[in-house]
């Protein structure tokens, strides 16, 4: 596999994984869980989530159109 299309991957996998976690978090957060409370205003949060998601959806597009498989597993170096 093309060095471009490892990191490709792995920088789409870490994407996704904090797009994750911060999903969670709000999520915690509406429903009154959260064991914290965020240093910075939750709209800014959200906004950084929708940020990520548009973000997400542009990698998922052009791994498409280059033909990418996000799902397989990289070589690791």
């Amino acid at each position: 596999m093309e060095d471009y299309k490892i990191r490709f991957i792995k920088e789409y996998r870490d994407l996704n994984d904090r797009y994750e976690k911060l999903h969670k978090m709000l999520i915690k957060y509406d429903a009154g869980t959260l064991e914290f409370k965020p240093t910075c205003p939750v709209d800014l949060l959200r906004r950084q989530k929708a940020f990520m998601g548009n973000y997400l959806y542009c990698l998922e597009v052009r791994a498409e159109i280059e033909g990418i498989n996000l799902k397989t597993t990289p070589p690791i170096n």
